[in-house]
C-alpha cells in the first residue's frame, strides 16, 4: 500500500521488538560464569544453544582464546591510531595468511557493516546503477543509501527473481556504465543459497554485470579453506565479482574481509574508503584471535572440523523430513527456519522449546515479512545429536499446542509461506462460543436499517452509499477502478450485533501515502505502464471512503471472539482471492487492537489524520465565526469571508452534460496536481453514476467578475442519513486558485450547505487538515493495520531517490 514514513517504520519496529520482548523472547541475557557453547543459562535455566552463528565452535577454541589473551599482554587491549597511519603489528601477518586463503590480498575492516559502508560507495561510480535483492543483507542496503545522493539509480528485485533481474538490467543498461547487483551468498534468515550459476551466466549475457556479495553465513563451514558458500561455487573470484567474508562469526574472531581481484580498485578503497579511513581499527586481541583461526582455515583441520558440521546438518535435516512440520528452505545449510506465520506463534513456540531447554531465534519483522514470522534454528559443531534428536521430539510435539494456543494452524501457516495445499471456503458458521457470521458481497442482502444503526452517518457507507458505490465501482473496462464488495456481520446467538464491517478488492497504487516525491517518480513510468507497481488489496472500508468502517460491541463479552473470527475469515478470502496485501484501516489508537492484530500478523502504520465538524449550533454567519479560534476567526475574516462575493454560487442536484463534463475537468485538474493521497483517477462513468443519485449533489462556483462567467470551483458532496454532510471530492480552475483563495471557500462553501440542510456533522476527509482546522474542524489521528505477502513493494519504494538518473552513459 504505502512506504513505511521513517519515523512510523522506526516505531512500528520499537512496537514489534517491545512486543516480543514482553512476551520474554528478546532481549535475553546470558548468565553463564563460563560459556562452552553448547549450552546458554537464561533466567537461572540451562538450555541447549540453537541460535548461535558461530558455526564451527572457533570462538571457544583454545588456540584462539590463548592468542587473544597473549596479545593483550603484548599489545594492549587496543592499538588507538587509524590504519591509515599505522597498523598495529599484528596485522601483517594476518593480511598475509587472509591471501594465502583466497589467493587474493584482501582489505581487512572493523566489521561488515563499516565494510559496507567503506565499499560501496567507492566501487560503485556515480555513472554506475545498483540492483538490490530484497533480502540482501541490511548492512549493503543501508550502505546504499548513500548513493542515491549522488544520483546513483538504486533498483531492487523480489528475492532471487532472475527474470526481475533481467529486465532491471535491460532498464538501466543504456543509463549506466556497470551495473552492480547485490545478494547474500547465504541468506540469514532461512538459509537459502543466492543462484551463482545462474547469475554468471547472466554476467555472460550482459557484460556490464558486476556482482557484490555478502557471504558473511557461508564463511568457513564451506569452501577450500573455509573461504566460504559463494567461492566453493565459483572457484575462484572473477574480476567482475567483489565478495564480503567475515572473521567474525564462524571464523570466531571479528572483523571482515574484502576480496577483490583488481588491485587497483583494492588500493582505491584501501586509500579512501570512509570507515576504513577514519575509524578505529581490529584490537590486537581480535586480530590474534584472527591469525590463529586462519591457521586452522590453513590446515587440513579445516576440512574435517566442515565434515563434522555437515553430519550433524544432515542428521538434523533428515529428521526434519520425516515430520510434518513446515520447514522453510530445508536445504544443506545450518540454518533453518520453521515458519509460524503469526507472531503470537513465534512467542508460544519459543516459550515452549525454552521451557523444554533449547534456546532458539524468533524471526520477527523487519528481520522477515510480518506474516513470515517464524523460528530460526542453526547448528554449530556444540551441538550434540543426542540433542538434536530431542530437539525435533520437542518441536514436533510442542508445535501443535503452539499453533492451538494462538489460534493458528497448520494450513494458515501453509498459506502464510506460498505453500497451500487447500484453501478453506468463507462459511456463514456459528461457533463454540455463540458467535454466527453473515458474510455476503453485496449491500442489498444486508438489512438496511441495522446496517446504518452500526455503520450509517458517517462517510459515504451508509446503507445507501455502499449501494451507490457498488454501482459505480463495478468498471470491467477500468481494471483499476473495478472492485468487490464483501460484507461482514457477527452476531451473538442471542441476535445481537457484535462487529459489523465490509471490505473492498480491488488494486492500488503501492505509493499511496508515500512521499510526493516517489509518487511523482512513478507516475512517470506509468505513462508507459499505467498499473506498474500496483498490488491487489483487499481492504477495510475502500478508497472511496474513510471513518471508522469496523463496527465493534466493545462492551460485548465476545468482542475479541468476534474480532479473531474476522480475521480468520477475512484471510481465508486474502488467500482465495491471491490478494498481495491485506489492510485494517482508519481506527483509533486502541491498545487492545494493537495486541490483537500485532499477535495475529499486522504491522500497524501511521494513516493521514481525517477531519470532521461537529459544531452546526449556529445560526448566521458572525455566529460561526465566533465559534472559530481567535487565530482561525482572523483567517476566515481576512481570508475566505470577503472573497465570497466574488463568486456566484450554485447548489444543484442534477447536471447538464456540459456541466458534467466541465466539472470532471476540474476534478482531474485537481487529481492531477495532488500526489499526497496517490490514488487512481476516477473516470467520468462514476460522475454520471453520482449525477444520477438522489444523495449527492454539487457545490459549484462561479467567477462573477469574469464576462463568461466560468465555473471555476465544484465541491462534489453526498447526503448521508439525513445526518451527515460529505464533501467527498472537489474540482478546481487554478488559474483563479490562488487570487480568490477558491479551496477554502469550497470548504467554507459545504460548511454552510451542511447548516442549510440541517446535518449536525460534516466528515471533511483526510488531508490539508491544516486548512479544515482553521474552519473548525476537529483532527483525529487513524491508524492501519497491514498484512503483505512480503516487504518488497515499501523496501522498493525506499530505494527511489528525489531526482531519478535519465542521462545514458558516456
Amino acid at each position: 500500500m504505502a512506504k513505511i514514513k521513517h519515523n512510523n517504520f522506526i516505531d512500528t519496529v520499537d512496537e514489534v521488538i517491545s512486543g516480543a520482548k514482553k512476551e520474554g523472547v528478546l532481549h535475553l541475557y546470558a548468565e553463564d560464569q563460563i560459556l562452552n557453547g553448547r549450552t546458554l543459562q537464561i533466567k537461572g535455566k540451562n538450555m541447549f544453544h540453537f541460535g548461535t552463528t558461530g558455526y564451527l565452535g572457533l570462538e571457544q577454541d583454545v588456540r584462539l582464546k590463548e592468542a587473544a589473551i597473549a596479545a593483550i599482554q603484548h599489545y594492549g587491549t587496543q592499538f588507538p591510531l587509524s590504519k591509515t597511519y599505522i597498523s598495529n603489528p599484528l596485522y601483517n601477518e594476518l593480511e598475509s595468511k587472509i591471501e594465502t586463503m583466497y589467493g587474493i590480498p584482501p582489505i581487512i575492516t572493523k566489521n561488515s557493516t563499516l565494510g559496507h559502508l567503506a565499499v560501496i560507495p567507492t566501487v560503485v561510480r556515480d555513472e554506475d546503477g545498483v540492483i538490490l535483492d530484497h533480502q540482501v543483507h541490511w548492512s549493503v542496503q543501508n550502505a546504499c543509501q548513500l548513493l542515491k545522493i549522488r544520483g546513483i539509480p538504486v533498483e531492487m528485485i523480489r528475492h532471487s527473481n532472475l527474470n526481475m533481474l533481467e529486465d532491471k538490467i535491460k532498464y538501466l543498461s543504456t543509463r549506466c556504465n556497470k551495473i552492480w547487483y547485490m545478494a547474500d551468498g547465504v541468506y540469514s534468515m532461512f538459509g537459502d543459497y543466492a543462484p551463482i550459476q545462474d547469475l554468471m551466466e547472466l554476467c555472460k549475457k550482459f557484460p556490464q554485470l558486476h556482482l557484490y556479495f555478502d557471504d558473511v553465513h557461508g564463511m568457513s563451514w564451506k569452501g577450500k579453506n573455509g573461504t566460504g558458500y559463494v567461492l566453493h561455487i565459483l572457484k575462484e573470484l572473477p574480476e567482475n565479482v567483489l565478495l564480503f567474508g567475515t572473521l567474525s562469526k564462524t571464523f570466531g574472531a571479528s572483523g571482515a574481509t574484502l576480496l577483490c581481484t583488481d588491485s587497483r580498485l583494492r588500493e582505491k578503497i584501501k586509500n579512501f574508503g570512509g570507515p576504513l579511513t577514519f575509524s578505529a581499527q581490529l584490537e590486537p586481541a581480535s586480530v590474534a584471535a584472527a591469525i590463529a583461526s586462519a591457521d586452522i582455515h590453513l590446515s587440513p583441520e579445516i576440512t574435517s572440523l566442515q565434515y563434522d558440521l555437515s553430519d550433524k546438518i544432515e542428521y538434523f535435516k533428515s529428521l526434519l523430513e520425516n515430520t510434518t512440520l513446515p520447514m522453510i528452505a530445508l536445504n544443506n545449510s545450518p540454518v533453518f527456519f520453521l515458519g509460524t506465520a503469526m507472531p503470537l506463534t513465534a512467542y508460544k513456540m519459543a516459550q515452549r522449546l525454552f521451557n523444554e531447554g533449547f534456546y532458539v531465534n524468533p524471526a520477527i519483522y523487519p528481520a522477515v515479512p510480518i506474516k513470515n514470522t517464524g523460528i530460526r534454528i542453526t547448528l554449530s559443531r556444540h551441538n550434540q545429536k543426542e540433542e538434536i534428536k530431542t530437539l525435533v521430539e520437542a518441536m514436533e510435539y510442542h508445535f501443535p499446542k503452539a499453533l492451538e494456543e494462538s489460534g493458528n494452524n497448520p494450513n494458515k501457516v501453509k498459506e502464510a509461506f506460498g505453500i497451500v495445499e487447500t484453501i478453506q471456503q468463507i462459511k456463514n458458521v456459528g461457533i463454540k462460543t455463540g458467535l454466527v457470521l453473515q458474510y455476503e458481497t453485496s449491500i442489498e442482502r444486508i438489512n438496511k436499517k441495522n446496517w446504518n444503526v452500526l455503520l450509517g452517518k458517517q462517510s459515504t457507507f451508509d446503507w445507501e452509499g455502499l449501494s451507490f458505490l457498488e454501482n459505480a465501482f463495478t468498471n470491467p473496462n477500468y481494471p483499476e477502478n473495478n472492485w468487490d464488495f464483501h460484507y461482514y456481520v457477527i452476531k451473538d446467538k442471542n441476535g445481537i450485533p457484535v462487529l459489523a464491517t465490509f471490505f473492498t478488492y480491488g488494486l492500488w497504487k503501492d505509493d499511496m501515502l508515500a512521499p510526493e516525491s516517489i509518487s511523482l517518480q512513478l507516475e512517470e513510468k506509468r505513462k508507459q505502464n499505467p498499473l506498474y507497481l500496483t498490488s491487489k488489496v483487499l481492504g477495510m472500508g475502500s478508497l472511496f471512503t474513510e471513518g471508522n468502517h469496523c463496527y465493534i460491541n466493545k462492551a460485548h463479552p465476545l468482542a475479541e471472539e468476534a474480532i479473531v473470527l474476522l480475521l480468520e475469515q477475512v484471510e481465508t478470502l486474502y488467500h482465495q482471492l491471491n490478494a498481495n496485501m491485506l489492510v485494517l484501516r482508519d481506527f483509533e489508537e486502541d491498545e487492545q487492537l494493537n495486541r490483537i492484530f500485532h499477535n495475529q500478523g499486522f504491522l500497524k502504520i501511521n494513516m493521514p489524520e481525517t477531519c470532521i465538524i461537529q459544531n452546526t449550533g449556529w445560526n448566521s454567519v458572525e455566529e460561526f465565526a465566533t465559534t472559530l479560534s481567535p487565530r482561525s476567526r482572523k483567517h476566515f475574516m481576512k481570508e475566505i469571508l470577503p472573497f465570497e462575493q466574488a463568486f456566484n454560487i450554485v447548489i444543484k442536484g442534477k447536471l447538464t452534460t456540459v456541466e458534467l463534463e466541465q466539472t470532471y475537468k476540474l476534478y482531474q485538474n485537481v487529481k492531477n496536481n495532488n500526489h499526497a493521497i496517490n490514488t487512481f483517477t476516477y473516470p467520468i462513468d462514476v460522475f454520471q453514476k453520482m449525477e444520477e443519485h438522489s444523495d449527492w449533489e454539487f457545490i459549484l462556483l462561479y467567477l462573477k467578475e469574469e464576462i463568461s462567467n466560468p465555473l471555476v470551483g465544484i465541491m462534489f458532496c453526498y447526503k448521508n442519513t439525513n445526518h451527515t454532510y460529505v464533501p467527498s471530492l472537489i474540482g478546481m480552475d487554478y488559474t483563479w486558485a490562488k487570487e480568490f483563495q477558491l479551496y477554502r471557500q469550497l470548504l467554507f462553501q459545504a460548511i454552510k450547505r451542511a447548516k442549510q440542510l440541517n446535518l449536525t456533522k460534516i466528515d471533511f476527509g483526510f488531508s490539508a487538515t491544516f486548512e479544515k482546522k482553521k474552519l473548525g474542524a476537529t483532527i483525529i489521528p487513524k491508524v492501519a493495520y497491514i498484512q503483505a505477502r512480503d516487504n518488497f513493494s515499501m523496501e522498493l519504494m525506499g530505494t527511489l531517490q528525489n531526482e531519478e538518473k535519465t542521462s545514458p552513459a558516456k
